[in-house]
């Protein structure tokens, strides 16, 4: 008798998100079971018709471990595919107990979770590593280094997320100033150039395949507006950046190719563990990010072949009405917050989007 095999189940968190929405509705496209999981009920990938929906509390909540774990043993995922870094951590305390509960994770070293989440250890990894970065400061290294000499300079939060908090100054005073009202800051040299997105995914041998795309139109950290391109140069500074953080699964990274005269063509600012938000571009030139990923997911070998791709495509995002609903009719959830409250997603602005 031939049984057919039944669908991978994957569970999917932050669809609240460009890169976990996206990533629900691609694995909908092959197949998949998926259970969408997010802390806010209205996030977009909770209301996806074939999705089973699931609220869980945000990573830093002490529910959150519990929550998870209960989750998994209810509806048994074959695997989890995290969009949101913040997770990660937990996600490396329970990644035994959620396998034995049949839920695979892959997660990359914790230092490179770390390189990924605090943008000062990414730049001490990429200068120790003599790959091009822009000059980070923490507040206290800003008055050595930080001079009035007309060079424009960014202060952000060091763990921050979403273009949130960003702001630009020429002036130490200035960047004193901002120190004191942006969370856990550092003081960043500005660069100018074309700004990029590489969409990557590492194999577990560590062999790696790039994607590249310009951001051509950037809203709140998303690339709205991108178009795919080639570059030998590129494509080898990101790919050295990837092995000396140590990346593995499906990852991206952010940089500029910068206008001259600048000391570096290349310069790379940050890196995310996850699909990026505008991975669906890649997808379309012709990388099959998702199905490899799986496939890495589950022990079978990654056909880089497969992650080939087309140079000179666009793609154009655009907010569209997704469901329009009564409150009351959702239903209740004890992990459940406030709608204007931040979700594992994105959609109010703690999660990140390339």
């Amino acid at each position: 008798m031939n049984h057919a095999r039944r669908p991978r189940r994957i569970l999917v968190t932050g669809v609240g998100g460009a890169p976990g929405l996206d990533l629900a509705r691609q694995l909908l496209q092959l197949g998949c079971d998926v259970i969408a999981a997010d802390a806010n009920p209205l996030a977009p990938g909770l209301l996806l018709a074939q999705v089973t929906p699931r609220v869980l509390p945000v990573a830093g909540n002490p529910r959150a471990a519990r929550a998870l774990v209960a989750l998994c043993d209810e509806l048994r995922p074959d695997a989890l595919m995290s969009t949101v870094e913040a997770e990660l951590p937990l996600l490396y305390e329970l990644a035994e107990e959620l396998g034995t509960l049949g839920a695979r994770t892959w997660l990359p070293s914790p230092a490179a979770v770390t390189a990924a989440i605090d943008k000062a250890a990414f730049h001490d990894v990429l200068t120790r590593h003599r790959l091009p970065t822009p000059l980070t400061l923490l507040p206290g290294q800003a008055d050595a280094e930080l001079t009035d000499d007309g060079r424009e300079w960014v202060v952000k939060p060091r763990r921050g997320q979403g273009a949130r908090d960003v702001h630009f100054c020429w002036t130490r005073a200035e960047a004193d100033a901002l120190c004191g009202l942006v969370p856990d800051p550092i003081i960043q040299a500005k660069v100018d150039g074309r700004e990029f997105t590489a969409d990557c995914l590492v194999d577990r041998s560590g062999h790696a395949s790039v994607i590249l795309r310009w951001r051509l139109l950037v809203k709140g950290g998303l690339a709205v507006v991108s178009s795919t391109f080639a570059d030998e140069e590129v494509s080898a500074v990101v790919t050295a950046a990837l092995g000396a953080v140590g990346a593995a699964g499906p990852c991206c990274v952010q940089g500029f190719v910068c206008d001259e005269p600048a000391p570096d063509r290349i310069v790379l600012t940050e890196m995310n563990m996850r699909l990026a938000g505008g991975f669906l571009l890649s997808q379309m030139a012709g990388a099959d990010l998702v199905q490899q990923s799986l496939n890495g997911l589950f022990g079978e070998p990654v056909d880089h072949a497969r992650l080939r791709y087309r140079p000179g495509l666009y793609l154009t995002k655009f907010t569209d009405t997704l469901s329009v609903g009564d409150l009351s009719t959702l239903p209740a959830h004890p992990y459940a917050l406030r709608a204007t409250s931040p979700s594992t997603g994105d959609s109010h602005d703690n999660h990140p989007t390339t």
